[in-house]
């Protein structure tokens, strides 16, 4: 497993040594002892697992009393995934990364806390799973608009995303409730 680094050095893409042959493929998803010598988490509590239909876009959200870590993997289809810094003390406050995350490419991405997480389905549909470093906590629970312009995310979108009532009426940045 190789830690490549992204533009935003605590944002981290995970490629996974595939082995694979006529019969299939394996590889590691997560190995503890990579992310403890990276100075990084190697500790998740739960795990969570979505699907979701083409066109839908899910984000930004985060946990302000109980951030999570997140490591985002895809196993089905393709999404275009994006992490913000939200800390407001980070020399990197507002910057976001974007990254192909797909069951053929097989790479995953380490969020981490402080930051907020949204994707984009790209096909027909996506399943994506990720390990959270904290249980989601509901009443922590908060969210950012998908298409501030203060951010300027390059969604690639094709058409306009279908999106959930919190998505839609999320607050901007301006408005938000963020780190410290």
């Amino acid at each position: 497993m190789q830690l490549v680094p992204t533009a935003h050095p605590d944002v981290l893409i995970l490629e996974p040594q595939v082995h694979g042959d006529h019969r299939g493929f394996f590889l590691e998803t997560f190995r503890g002892s990579v992310f403890a010598a990276a100075g990084l988490p190697d500790v998740f509590v739960q795990d969570n697992h979505s699907r979701s239909a083409a066109g839908i876009l899910r984000g930004l959200h985060y946990q302000l009393q109980q951030p999570q870590g997140k490591l985002v993997r895809c196993i089905a289809g393709r999404v275009f995934d994006v992490a913000v810094d939200i800390r407001r003390s980070s020399p990197r406050f507002r910057q976001w990364v974007g990254v192909e995350l797909s069951a053929d490419n097989k790479r995953a991405l380490w969020i981490p806390p402080g930051f907020a997480h949204g994707f984009l389905v790209l096909g027909e549909s996506a399943e994506i799973t990720y390990k959270c470093t904290t249980y989601y906590h509901p009443a922590s629970d908060r969210s950012l608009r998908w298409d501030d312009p203060t951010l300027g995310i390059a969604w690639p979108l094709a058409s306009a995303p279908v999106l959930s009532d919190k998505d839609r009426l999320a607050p901007l940045l301006t408005a938000a409730e963020l780190f410290p």
